[in-house]
């Protein structure tokens, strides 16, 4: 089999890429840029149509309401409803002809979508007892001062704030340009970290800071980006000249991330409250299995609906043994109901027909990861299925990711799908590969060892070796 070490020949123009990458809304010019604000004013163009990607300024949404939007997703689109790897909807399979309907029926339904700077907190937040403070309170005081800023700082598109008050769900996984995350100063005390740049774990430090404090210096971090550029990032702000800039504040701990919970199965919540956490089939659902489930889950008790990070959905309002039985409905209807379940540790995009820019069809090869690696899926680690370099499933790094390209696919280790692949096969050699790297596993995990830390073990190099043994 032939590998080639350098996918320079498959890759795009990386200034063009850059380019298109950073494009801002337009309004009402639908879009193909990812992460070009795909909203009802600007819809992202896409394989099967134009996508609207839709964060509700409210929680949840009541049983009624998310029914009301599964209705105008088959009524205006093609029925296909996505919950991203952050937790927002996408609904898809729209015209031009057909967005006004579908934004009047949104609108009928009291759904109301974010605007402005993406603010994201805890799925549970509010309602788990577990969190250490309450992240809504922060995020209306934010918004309140960001609100009344004059002018207006001009931001990225894409920049996101994440106020974590901690709890079982947390977002320490997740990027973020500027984030608050809760920490006990002592047994009566709270104080915000507050981070630049990257997930809990890998972000950049600035200070521990009184909840008072914490939102005055959100304001002049976004001020700082605004007086960068309307392209800057929080990776782009000088961690040094912050500190002293704030001289209040204390110097903070280096960034440290609590044990990954999936939002998956059911949380029990004291009370006899609980939620239960459901995935759909990779991330997409089809509105007519939405509907279905909601009868059965409405009839049992269930009262609201929320997102969660993990293309996760959350069912609130079910009492212990009603939840048990609904889970076993969902099985039934499209979705994914077992933390432990193999195909929640596959990302995948949209892929070829749903997207133009994807070179194959994702969904097809996850059944082939799930039918022939299933060693690579014990749960220590992502595989990220990407029908094109943007990376729209999983923007972050995956230990192990397929790059779709003209010819074949690159093969990513350790890294996102705009990272250089360490290796290249052939469209018709992705079956035996994938088996292959399942052995490599089998092989070589030590007793107690997860496929994580074998890989890591082994290095890139194994994997190009493996590859190599066709």
């Amino acid at each position: 089999m032939a590998v080639v070490d350098s996918y320079r020949m498959e890759r795009h123009d990386a200034a063009s890429r850059r380019a298109v990458d950073t494009l801002a809304c337009t309004p009402n010019t639908p879009s193909m840029a990812r992460g070009a604000c795909p909203s009802f004013s600007a819809p992202m163009v896409t394989g099967d149509g134009l996508l609207v990607r839709l964060r509700p300024v409210t929680p949840g949404l009541t049983i009624a309401q998310f029914r009301a939007l599964a209705e105008a997703t088959a009524r205006h689109g093609n029925g296909l409803i996505e919950i991203t790897a952050r937790g927002n909807l996408q609904l898809r399979g729209m015209t031009t002809d057909s967005m006004a309907g579908l934004a009047a029926d949104i609108d009928r339904a009291g759904i109301v979508p974010e605007s402005g700077v993406t603010i994201e907190v805890p799925p549970l937040s509010g309602l788990d007892p577990l969190e250490i403070a309450d992240s809504r309170d922060m995020v209306m005081r934010l918004r309140r001062e960001i609100a009344a800023l004059d002018p207006k700082p001009v931001l990225a598109p894409k920049l996101t704030i994440i106020i974590d008050g901690g709890g079982r769900l947390t977002l320490d996984a997740m990027l973020a340009d500027i984030r608050l995350r809760a920490t006990k100063a002592d047994s009566s005390s709270t104080v915000w970290n507050l981070a630049i740049g990257g997930t809990a774990q890998t972000a950049k430090v600035l200070a521990s800071l009184p909840a008072e404090q914490s939102i005055p210096a959100v304001i002049e971090l976004l001020k700082a980006l605004a007086h960068l550029g309307p392209t800057a990032r929080g990776r782009d702000l000088d961690t040094a000249s912050l500190r002293t800039r704030f001289p209040s504040m204390q110097d903070g701990a280096p960034g440290t991330a609590g044990q990954h919970v999936s939002p998956i199965g059911i949380h029990h919540l004291g009370d006899k409250n609980l939620v239960l956490g459901l995935r759909p089939s990779f991330g997409q659902i089809h509105a007519r299995d939405i509907l279905n489930f909601l009868d059965i889950a409405e009839a049992a008790g269930a009262n609201e609906i929320r997102t969660a990070p993990d293309h996760a959905l959350l069912v609130l309002g079910l009492a212990d043994g009603a939840a048990r039985d609904i889970q076993l409905a969902a099985g039934k209807h499209g979705f994914r109901t077992r933390a432990a379940d193999p195909s929640n540790h596959i990302d995948v995009c949209s892929g070829a027909g749903a997207c133009a820019s994807a070179f194959y069809a994702t969904k097809l090869v996850a059944a082939d990861v799930l039918d022939l690696a299933s060693e690579l899926l014990d749960g220590s680690l992502t595989v990220h299925l990407s029908g094109c370099r943007k990376g729209c499933a999983h923007p972050g790094k995956a230990a192990l990711t397929f790059v779709g390209a003209p010819t074949g696919y690159g093969i990513v280790v350790n890294g996102s799908a705009s990272s250089e692949p360490v290796a290249y096969i052939g469209k018709q050699e992705l079956k035996s590969v994938l088996a292959r790297m399942s052995r490599l596993v089998r092989n070589n995990k030590g007793a107690g060892e997860s496929t994580e830390e074998c890989l890591t073990r082994l290095g890139a190099d194994a994997v190009v070796t493996a590859l190599r043994q066709g």
